[in-house]
């Protein structure tokens, strides 16, 4: 039985069309306009061996806040109706991800409970035209839409880059294994 999503959401400030296979290759196709999320996006299905489609069309010309938090939603979404009854899965899964500097950590619970916890910091407040306060609006998201305890804990990290990026990759495996 496949572990597939194809999920659609259309509000007055975005248009997100979004295909997940959790039993994938790492291949993506990311269009969100944002070029280090589509990268972060990109790093997320690779390492977790997810298939990935995002197209979104959003109001950029306001703000990238609409376009990350509506894609975490659906990204969400699509977890919850990939993984289905839950039967063969592990549940748990966790993951330490080293990135030069960083050091990160993620566990993952698809409990049916959302919840959302993280303790990293961000030395800059954007990354190319990414602001990092959507790091958590973003992770917030797809744990409460996918209903899943989602934990992060940032033991080092000085380079902003580094930090989200381990984030998005530690995310990935620790989904992967759960």
């Amino acid at each position: 039985m496949a572990r597939t999503a194809d999920y659609v959401r259309k509000t007055k400030e975005t248009d997100i069309s979004l295909h997940l296979n959790l039993d994938g290759t790492g291949s993506s196709s990311i269009h969100t306009g944002i070029g280090f999320f589509d990268h972060m996006l990109d790093g997320f299905a690779r390492h977790g061996l997810f298939d990935l489609k995002v197209n979104v069309a959003g109001d950029l010309a306001v703000d990238c806040h609409h376009t990350i938090e509506d894609t975490g939603i659906v990204l969400g979404n699509a977890i919850k109706e990939a993984v289905g009854d839950k039967k063969g899965i592990r549940r748990y899964g966790s993951c330490i991800l080293p990135m030069d500097e960083t050091l990160v950590l993620c566990a993952v619970d698809l409990s049916g409970r959302p919840y959302f916890v993280s303790n990293a910091r961000f030395q800059a407040e954007r990354v190319g035209t990414f602001e990092t306060e959507m790091v958590h609006e973003f992770f917030y998201a797809v744990s409460y839409a996918a209903a899943m305890n989602l934990h992060f804990e940032e033991f080092h990290g000085e380079n902003t880059h580094h930090v989200i990026e381990a984030m998005f990759k530690a995310f990935s495996k620790a989904l992967d294994s759960a």
